[in-house]
């Protein structure tokens, strides 16, 4: 069983969270800062504060607000135990990832809130059960490269949550689950972090993945984009809502390593320092897949990671993509939200065929969920579809 696949007891959550907190806390007291306190203090007092995202309203947080993702993820993937009725556990799930996000609950031990977001979707076991025509109720294929456990398949339940303080993310974990009791089991979990933010465009940033690429750069950023691309527009059941896909992936970080610069870069179609396509541009720019050198080579190669996910060639629309760093074993937990489940499958299988990218990766866990419409204290989490 893969490390990640081993679900831990509750116990074990609140003993990690508390040794993390109390990491925090001796770190705040080592001997420089109790040398220097008030220079301990004034760097302190400049650190920018988070903005809190609110957990209401027409969409769930966590999915374009912020609208640069926090730095620290956790994703748990969990089952509904025999008989538990999804709609009373979703909407006191509601009530609890409200009481946490304002940090008016005991769960963070009290450490402010800052931007913590927990966003909640339901597998197609759940989907299905209120509608098997609905968004969201189809399984995910299986695709090469994949070396997964029956449990890191599937799963009724996902918890995303993120924030940019690193000690928050476990405890809203152990608080929710806590809160969630016997009712779920876990499946798997991953927990992940974003690297340096790198200007893409006026007002866009994308970050740098463990290959040393920026990543995301592609998506649908724009109110309209999103409409068409991100956001259910219905049946009213899921209106407001998202679908998820996330794929849990190791790297061959020695093997992509050893490559030349130019190498590396023509796995992707993009310059390594800057993003900016082959075919030149600036890094927001589309990549021009028709521009040839004067004896007639693409200048991005026919199996580059660009040109064989390109929406345009696969004939799809636009995934919003987040992609989260991983240390043990190294590798990316590659989430993609889309209101069309075909745009992933579709750009995954065209993949499939030719990617210079993918036989560097290899997938251990793979899930899909339907990112539950926003909520409010008078309509709780899941009452459309569950009600």
């Amino acid at each position: 069983m893969h490390r990640a696949d081993r679900p831990p007891s509750r116990r074990a959550f609140l003993d990690v969270a508390g040794a993390t907190v109390a990491a925090g806390l001796v770190a705040g007291c080592s001997p420089d800062s109790a040398a220097r306190p008030d220079r301990s203090a004034a760097v302190s007092s400049s650190a920018p504060t988070p903005v809190p995202v609110p957990a209401t309203g027409r969409h769930q947080a966590g999915v374009v607000l912020p609208r640069t993702a926090q730095r620290n993820l956790l994703a748990v993937v969990a089952d509904l135990g025999p008989g538990v009725a999804p709609g009373p556990l979703l909407a006191d799930l509601g009530k609890a990832v409200r009481t946490l996000t304002a940090g008016s609950g005991a769960g963070l031990l009290g450490l402010p809130a800052g931007d913590l977001t927990v966003t909640v979707g339901v597998g197609p076991r759940l989907v299905r059960t209120a509608g098997p025509a609905l968004p969201g109720a189809a399984d995910l294929p299986r695709f090469s490269r994949e070396r997964i456990t029956p449990r890191a398949r599937g799963g009724d339940l996902l918890l995303q949550i993120c924030a940019d303080d690193a000690l928050l993310v476990p405890l809203a974990a152990a608080a929710l689950l806590d809160r969630l009791g016997d009712r779920v089991r876990e499946r798997w979990r991953q927990s992940g972090r974003r690297g340096t933010e790198v200007p893409v465009a006026q007002g866009l940033t994308a970050p740098r993945n463990l290959l040393g690429f920026v990543d995301g750069i592609v998506g649908p950023h724009t109110a309209a984009e999103q409409e068409r691309d991100l956001w259910l527009a219905g049946p009213p059941a899921v209106a407001g809502g998202t679908l998820a896909v996330l794929r849990r992936m190791e790297l061959d970080l020695p093997r992509f390593a050893a490559l030349s610069v130019a190498e590396q870069e023509a796995v992707f179609g993009r310059r390594r320092a800057s993003g900016v396509p082959l075919s030149g541009g600036t890094a927001a720019s589309g990549p021009r897949l028709g521009a040839k050198t004067p004896d007639g080579r693409y200048l991005i190669p026919v199996d580059a990671h660009v040109r064989r996910a390109n929406p345009t060639t696969v004939g799809v629309g636009h995934m919003l993509r987040r992609s989260y760093s991983m240390d043990e074993p190294p590798g990316l937990l590659f989430i993609s939200f889309q209101n069309d489940l075909r745009t992933f499958t579709a750009t995954l299988s065209r993949m499939d065929a030719s990617d210079a990218l993918l036989p560097f990766t290899t997938t251990t866990a793979s899930a899909s969920f339907l990112i539950l419409p926003g909520f409010d204290r008078r309509r709780p989490l899941g009452s459309h579809l569950f009600g």
